[in-house]
């Protein structure tokens, strides 16, 4: 049965970073590499957490950490948050990229706090870009099944931001949007350096 109130984070470690040139996830923004931040942030405010990983990633996260290898039935993001709903199916999934830095407590709670679970997912988005952010947001269940139709159909490609465009999504505004900055090259990492507390 599918739970309405249970909200599992994941946090997406398994990209390849071919942008950034290193592990964004292996990238220490505050003392301790970006993935397990992320991951002790979820624990916060989550159910359960885990880290989605690609296989050859599993030797290096220790066994502290509760992992879901990606499944590789689908292309990007859906990858590892279609491999995270396959193994719990029945609840909602808080989902973080690598690249957001800036993301903390305070705006996990405001997501959380906004979350309209009848809604496919609720995203975070910018008011003069007014798009849904599918790796910084929370993805419900009834969602995720529909994305694996959608992704298996194959005509849309394999992008999460075009799925939630074209579905019901409720987009939040955060209160600081600094928190929804990505660091995706060496450039935009030292402006992420620059901007933390």
């Amino acid at each position: 049965m599918t739970s309405t109130s249970k909200i599992y984070g994941l946090v997406l470690a398994g990209g390849k970073s071919r942008r950034m040139g290193t592990d964004k996830g292996c990238i220490v923004y505050h003392d301790i590499p970006q993935r397990e931040y992320l991951y002790r942030l979820l624990e916060r405010v989550c159910d359960r957490t885990f880290m989605s990983i690609r296989k050859e990633q599993t030797a290096e996260i220790a066994p502290t950490f509760n992992t879901i290898v990606d499944e590789d039935k689908f292309k990007g993001p859906f990858n590892g948050i279609l491999s995270a709903h396959n193994q719990h199916p029945d609840v909602a999934w808080l989902v973080l990229a690598c690249d957001l830095p800036l993301i903390d407590e305070k705006a996990l709670r405001e997501l959380i706090a906004a979350r309209k679970s009848n809604a496919y997912a609720t995203t975070y988005s910018l008011k003069e870009n007014p798009l849904p952010e599918p790796l910084c947001a929370i993805w419900e269940a009834e969602a995720l099944k529909a994305a694996v139709s959608y992704m298996e159909a194959g005509v849309n490609g394999s992008c999460p931001r075009k799925f939630l465009i074209n579905s019901d999504t409720h987009m939040v505004y955060p209160a600081n949007e600094h928190i929804l900055m990505n660091a995706n090259s060496e450039l935009e990492y030292r402006e992420a350096l620059s901007k933390l507390p």
